[in-house]
């Protein structure tokens, strides 16, 4: 055992313990336990939990921007256009249709609901689209319109995890996470992985971007559009950065000590968080001033500069991406289209296309004219879809949709993704997927592989078992790629 004093014996773990542990059969078991190689998959450790695991093969991308729409968005109001649902609008549903089926708040005996938007082709691929999307509409031909995805969860909470996390339950890494721990950042002064969030609605915890067991210097890092860009990010009142930079090197020594002593190394990632910090003091306040763009660009964007919103978002992370952020999240609240007495499917849906479908068009244009396209996955969805049923009644303020995630539409671009195509489908009413069904873990497979990443191989072991971002499952959608 290494000298450790009485009060650190007094406090140290039993993990700690085997740490220490040096010589008899104790550390001969532990040996045999941490040979990543006698049950993990083969590939090389992450050092502290800090140095890139790498890719297995060449990658295809090498950043994503995940455009998270949080509540649930109405495929069937937006990209599964259904005329049989529209015939039979008002008719009970059919009972083979939902018998057993778990619904969230309504009852099987809802009416069917049709979309009342008008629907067009649009492009060389003739994808339906709303007309609530006109801007989608412009670049149809560089989108894969996913139709045939589902999940496993039909509330919030776990819905939202589980499309992050590739779990139901919170204390899992996020996909943002197993990105950074992966492949790293580009940039030294700026996070590997980013979180931005607009709009109101649904809340949102951080363990969609926490990094559950990995190590916590692999967390999304939140950023404001509005304000500080990172809370407590600024000097104190009355510290220069000298002074700042003396308290932080104290700190690094006072921290290395305590490294010395109980190898500990969450100890590392403090210490590489607080020099991150002092990094991004001048680096963050950089590429988060959008008024720097041209005029043009930001009209473009439809941009508020000063304010939050979803346009600035899309417009920070195509900045973040040139400047080598890994992974960027924006996340847009409202899309909880509920009926009943705050029934919101007609004007909040609207509302939430306005604020959304013109910046991420843009973005997907930015990315393509800077070159980045190719290199830069978009990924656009929520955490499920609606009911084909009506939840409320047919006033205008009390209409509405229930939660659904046995059917529903997600998109991707660039990325190395097949432009301008229709993957999957569900059946005539939008509520099962039914032909080239796509899972969340699958999706999450799919998604590592374009970036040199093979799913079942990019593991972490945790209490004696190796984790991974699919879980036991998923299978690359090899269709869905260029």
């Amino acid at each position: 055992m290494n000298d450790l004093s009485m009060d650190e014996l007094k406090r140290i773990t039993r993990r700690r313990f085997f740490q220490h542990c040096g010589t008899g059969m104790g550390a001969l078991a532990l040996a045999s336990l941490l040979n990543e190689k006698l049950f993990a998959a083969d590939a090389k450790p992450s050092v502290g939990g800090s140095a890139p695991f790498g890719p297995h093969f060449a990658p295809k991308a090498k950043n994503i921007i995940y455009l998270f729409m949080s509540g649930g968005p109405s495929h069937l109001d937006l990209f599964d256009y259904k005329p049989e649902l529209i015939k039979r609008n008002g008719e009970k549903t059919p009972d083979e249709l939902t018998k057993n089926v778990r619904l969230a708040q309504i009852g099987k005996d809802a009416k069917l609901l049709g979309t009342m938007y008008k629907f067009a082709q649009h492009g060389k691929s003739g994808g339906w689209l709303t007309e609530l999307l006109p801007h989608l509409r412009t670049i149809v031909d560089e989108v894969a319109f996913v139709k045939g995805f589902h999940s496993d969860a039909f509330n919030h909470d776990p819905a939202t995890i589980f499309m992050n996390t590739g779990a139901q339950l919170a204390g899992r890494p996020s996909m943002g996470s197993w990105f950074s721990y992966g492949l790293g950042s580009e940039n030294k002064d700026l996070p590997a992985f980013v979180v931005l969030m607009t709009g109101v609605g649904q809340p949102l915890t951080n363990q969609s971007w926490g990094s559950g067991f990995l190590p916590t210097v692999h967390q999304g890092v939140q950023l404001r559009s509005q304000g500080d860009p990172v809370l407590f990010v600024s000097n104190p009142p009355g510290m220069g950065a000298e002074r700042r930079r003396q308290s932080l090197d104290a700190i690094r020594d006072m921290n290395q000590m305590r490294y010395d002593v109980l190898r500990d190394p969450e100890i590392q990632t403090r210490i590489a968080a607080y020099e991150m910090a002092y990094r991004m003091q001048t680096s963050v306040p950089d590429v988060m001033d959008i008024s720097k763009e041209p005029a043009g660009v930001q009209e473009a964007y439809a941009t508020t500069p000063g304010r939050a919103s979803f346009a600035n978002n899309c417009l920070l992370a195509r900045r973040l991406v040139e400047r080598g952020v890994r992974f960027v999240q924006l996340y847009h609240r409202g899309w909880d289209h509920h009926g009943g007495a705050d029934g919101n499917l007609i004007f909040d849906l609207k509302k939430r296309c306005l604020e959304t479908d013109q910046p991420a068009v843009t973005l997907i244009k930015d990315l393509k004219e800077r070159g980045l396209l190719d290199e830069t996955l978009v990924v656009w969805g929520g955490e499920f879809g609606r009911t084909p049923m009506m939840q409320g009644s047919l006033k205008p303020d009390q209409l509405g949709r229930d939660h659904h995630p046995h059917g529903y539409t997600i998109w991707l671009a660039g990325g190395g993704i097949k432009p301008g195509i229709v993957h999957g489908a569900t059946d005539e009413f939008g509520f099962f997927a039914v032909e080239n069904k796509v899972h969340v873990h699958d999706l999450h497979a799919t998604i590592l592989h374009q970036f040199g990443l093979d799913h079942t191989r990019l593991t972490y072991r945790f209490q004696g078992r190796d984790f991974r971002l699919t879980d036991v499952h998923g299978e690359v959608v090899k269709e869905l790629l260029a």
